[in-house]
C-alpha cells in the first residue's frame, strides 16, 4: 500500500480498544486510507453511515473494525439468548463472503468474538451446527441467511450492528427483496447501528439507505473519479479470429503470473480455458455454476500464485480481493459500463499499479462509447502488428455443444417422442438407433431414428431417461417383465400395425426390442 493511498489518519488517534487494535497491528495496518479515516469517526461514535468509494480501498476493514469496537464497547442485552447474534454483515456473492470472513479472522483474532460465514453451495448441515452453538458475528449470502433464519437456528432480536456491503450489487443481482426480508427483522433503525457500502451510492441506494437505516451520513471518496490514474487503460480492436492469436501474444509478453481474463458467458470461457491451456498456459475459467468446492479451491491457487490465468464471468469482477494482479483482459468488453470500472478494479488495489486491456470486437465494441462516457475519458488505442500474430493451436470444441443441439441430419435429440412415435422414430426411454440400423440382443430401434447412440454392449447413453419407477426390465435389456404380450396384442387389435408402432410405447415392447418375435 503506497503513502499516497492512505490519508494522515493513524489508527492509534482512534481510541480503539486494545484487542482490536491488535488486530490491526496483525494486520500490518498503520494509517487510514481515505475511506476509513471517514467513515471510522463516524461510527465510532456510534451514527450510521452510507459509504462510497472506488473498489480496494478498505471498506471492508472499515466496517469490521467500527463491528469489532461496538460489540466489545457495548455488552449484549439482557436476555440475550446463545442462537441470538450480535452482528450481521450481509455480502451479494460467496466468494465476497469468504472474504469478509478472512479479512474479519485477523482483524477480529484477540477480541474473544465468535463468528460464522454462511453461504449456499456448500457445508450445509456444518454451517447449521456452526450457528446453532451460538454466534456473534454472522457473515453471509442473502439466501442461506434467510434459509437458516426461517428455521429458526438463530434471530435477529438483539442485533447491535448490521452492515450492508456492495448494496449496488443487491441490485444488479435481485437480492433486494431478500435484503428488505432481513432488515425489516433487525431491531428498530433506532435501536441499532447500520451500514452500508456501495461502489456507487445510486438513487435506489440511497432509498434503500433512508428507508432503513437512522438518519445515515453520507460519505463520499472522489465520486467524480471513476477509475484509478494507477490502471494504465488501452484497446485493441482485433477481427473475431484475431481475439486469441492477440491474447496469447499479450500474455506472452508480459509473462502472465497473475492475470484476469474476463469474458460475457460461461460457454466463451470455457472455450477460451481449453485455448489457453492447449498454447501452455495454466489456466481456469471460473462461473456461476463451478460447485464451490471447485470455485474457492481455484481462487486459492490463483491467490497463491499456482494459477496464472483466471478467466472469468461477472460473477468474480467483484468483491475478490487478490493483491499483485498486474494484468485485466476484457476478451470481451462488458455491456454495462459499471462492470467495466469493477473489472478492472481487480488491479491496481489498495494504490498498486496495473494494466487494464480491452479487445473492442465486432461483438461487443457497441459497448466502448457508454463505457467511455461512464469513465470520463477516452480510452487510448493500439494497433495490432497482425504480422507478429503467432500461430496458436485451437482445440476442438465439440464437447461445448449446448445441451439438447441436434447434429446436422440428426433428427431430433435424444429422447425421440414421449409416447409412441412414426416408423422411424424413437419412443421408449432411452432408446435410440444402431449405427446401421442392425438388431440384437436387447435391441433398438431402426436406421432412421433419432438419437444415435453406441449398442448395449458400450454401456447405457449417460443422458438415456432412466425406466419408470416399479417397472422390472427382463434380463435382456428389452420389454418390462410380463407386458409384452399382452400389450402387443391390444395394440393389434387396435389398429396400429408392426411399422406404425416401431419403438412401441414407453411402456410396451416393439419388434425388434425383446419379448417374443412377431408370428
Amino acid at each position: 500500500m503506497t503513502d499516497q493511498h492512505l490519508s494522515e489518519l493513524h489508527f492509534a488517534e482512534l481510541d480503539l480498544a486494545p484487542p482490536v487494535m491488535q488486530g490491526i497491528q496483525d494486520a500490518g495496518f498503520d494509517r487510514c486510507t481515505p475511506i476509513q479515516a471517514q467513515t471510522l469517526p463516524i461510527a465510532l461514535a456510534g451514527r450510521d453511515v452510507a459509504g462510497q468509494a472506488q473498489t480496494g480501498t478498505g471498506k471492508t476493514a472499515a466496517f469490521l473494525v467500527a463491528i469489532f469496537q461496538r460489540l466489545l464497547a457495548h455488552p449484549p442485552a439482557t436476555g440475550r439468548g446463545p442462537t441470538s447474534v450480535r452482528a450481521i454483515v450481509i455480502a451479494p456473492t460467496r466468494e465476497l463472503a469468504v472474504q469478509i470472513h478472512n479479512d474479519a479472522l485477523v482483524l477480529g483474532k484477540h477480541t474473544g468474538l465468535k463468528l460464522a460465514v454462511v453461504f449456499g453451495g456448500i457445508d450445509y448441515e456444518k454451517q447449521r451446527r456452526q450457528l446453532a452453538d451460538g454466534v456473534d458475528v454472522l457473515i453471509g449470502t442473502p439466501g442461506r441467511i434467510i434459509d437458516y433464519f426461517k428455521q429458526h437456528v438463530y434471530d435477529l432480536r438483539h442485533a447491535q450492528i448490521a452492515v450492508l456491503d456492495e448494496a449496488d450489487r443487491m441490485f444488479d443481482l435481485g437480492f433486494i427483496a431478500d435484503i428488505r426480508f432481513i432488515l425489516r427483522r433487525l431491531p428498530k433503525p433506532d435501536q441499532r447501528q447500520a451500514m452500508l457500502f456501495s461502489a456507487t451510492l445510486s438513487h435506489r441506494v440511497l432509498e434503500l439507505a433512508y428507508e432503513h437505516m437512522n438518519e445515515p451520513e453520507l460519505v463520499r471518496i472522489e465520486p467524480d473519479k471513476v477509475t484509478t490514474d494507477r490502471v494504465r487503460q488501452v484497446i485493441y480492436f482485433p477481427a473475431m479470429e484475431e481475439k486469441l492469436p492477440l491474447l496469447v501474444s499479450l500474455l506472452r509478453q508480459a509473462d502472465a503470473r497473475r492475470t484476469m481474463v474476463f469474458v460475457n458467458t460461461k460457454r466463451v470461457a470455457e472455450r477460451l480455458e481449453a485455448a489457453l491451456i492447449a498454447n501452455g498456459f495454466a489456466a481456469q475459467a471460473i462461473s456461476g455454476d463451478v460447485p464451490q468446492k471447485k470455485r474457492l479451491g481455484f481462487l486459492r491457487d490463483f491467490h497463491n500464485g499456482d494459477l496464472a490465468v483466471l478467466i472469468a464471468t461477472d460473477v468474480a469482477s467483484r468483491g475478490l480481493h487478490v493483491p499483485e494482479v498486474s494484468h485485466v483482459f476484457n476478451y470481451d468488453l462488458p455491456q454495462d459500463a459499471p462492470d467495466y470500472v469493477h473489472r478492472i478494479g481487480r488491479t491496481a488495489r489498495a494504490g498498486a499499479e496495473g494494466d487494464a486491456i480491452s479487445f473492442g470486437c465486432e461483438e461487443y465494441a457497441v459497448s466502448l462509447p457508454d463505457i467511455e462516457e461512464y469513465i470520463g475519458r477516452k480510452i487510448p488505442v493500439e494497433a495490432i502488428a497482425r504480422d507478429q500474430l503467432p500461430e496458436v493451436t485451437r482445440p476442438a470444441y465439440s464437447a461445448y455443444r449446448p445441451h439438447g443441439a441436434t447434429r446436422r441430419g440428426g433428427g431430433r435429440p435424444t429422447g425421440g417422442r414421449p409416447h409412441g412415435g412414426r416408423h422411424g422414430g424413437s419412443s421408449r426411454p432411452g432408446s435410440g438407433s444402431r449405427p446401421g440400423g442392425t438388431r440384437t440382443g436387447g435391441g433398438v430401434g431402426r436406421t432412421g431414428s433419432s438419437g444415435e447412440r453406441a449398442g448395449r454392449d458400450g454401456g447405457e447413453a449417460a443422458t438415456s431417461p432412466q425406466p419408470p419407477a416399479g417397472s422390472a426390465r427382463a434380463a435382456d435389456g428389452g420389454t418390462p417383465a410380463g407386458e409384452g404380450g399382452a400389450k402387443r396384442k391390444r395394440r393389434r387389435r387396435g389398429g396400429r400395425g408392426r411399422r406404425g408402432s416401431q419403438g412401441g410405447s414407453g411402456g410396451g415392447d416393439a419388434p425388434g426390442t425383446g419379448g417374443a418375435p412377431a408370428s
